[in-house]
């Protein structure tokens, strides 16, 4: 993507808790046409040893999308954080134009197939550790016949990350704008609110502290 120097986040820590609490991504590969084919689906990213990052999900069998990426294994995930319209007025002088601020990662990545009952066995679980542990024992208590049905209609994948961008874009480069717009920011939407955390984070604005 697009990238200005003062919007380039370097951090893989920071790529990665953006990953973790915006998890639904949107997968990009090109199908049999050479066209992009986009699944958006919720995925789980862990840091291994040594710092690589996986990306873990499953989709649907009928969805062509895994069969795309048995043939054509490299591709693109994108994950999207809060973003939010800023008004011109946040400036000290009338000759400015409105823009939209926002939080992203953009991953090339490598995929691995999931076609094993075990190993689908083995993602669903640690799937519903990441989103409801408490649905583990209901799952359990279904019975192995209905969890082979389940698990047959899948197809998991392993996506591992070769290259990654992290963008903030907080006006960082327009320090005259920083506390009108925190202030906008401070008092908006929930996303507009994530916006101001991330600015204070960030050390944006007189009085904060950097992370």
């Amino acid at each position: 993507m697009y990238m200005p120097p003062h919007f380039n986040a370097k951090d893989p820590g920071v790529a990665l808790e953006l990953m973790r609490t915006h998890a639904f991504a949107s997968l990009i590969s090109t199908d049999d046409d050479g066209l992009p084919f986009v699944s958006h689906l919720p995925l789980v990213a862990e840091q291994e040893e040594g710092g690589a990052i996986v990306l873990r999900g499953h989709c649907a069998k009928p969805n062509p999308h895994w069969r795309y990426l048995e043939a054509r294994p490299k591709a693109v995930v994108t994950f999207l954080g809060p973003h939010a319209y800023l008004s011109p007025t946040v400036y000290p002088d009338l000759a400015r134009v409105p823009t939209w601020n926002y939080l992203a990662v953009h991953c090339t990545v490598a995929a691995e197939l999931i076609t094993d009952p075990t190993g689908k066995d083995v993602l669903l679980k640690k799937l519903i550790h990441e989103h409801e542990p408490a649905y583990a024992q209901q799952w359990r208590d279904l019975g192995e016949e209905f969890q082979q049905k389940m698990l047959t209609g899948i197809v998991g994948f392993a996506l591992r990350v070769t290259d990654l961008q992290c963008k903030i874009k907080l006006n960082q480069h327009r320090k005259e704008s920083h506390a009108a717009m925190h202030d906008v920011y401070r008092a908006g939407s929930p996303d507009e609110q994530a916006l101001g955390a991330w600015m204070q984070r960030l050390g944006m604005v007189e009085g904060a502290s950097h992370a």
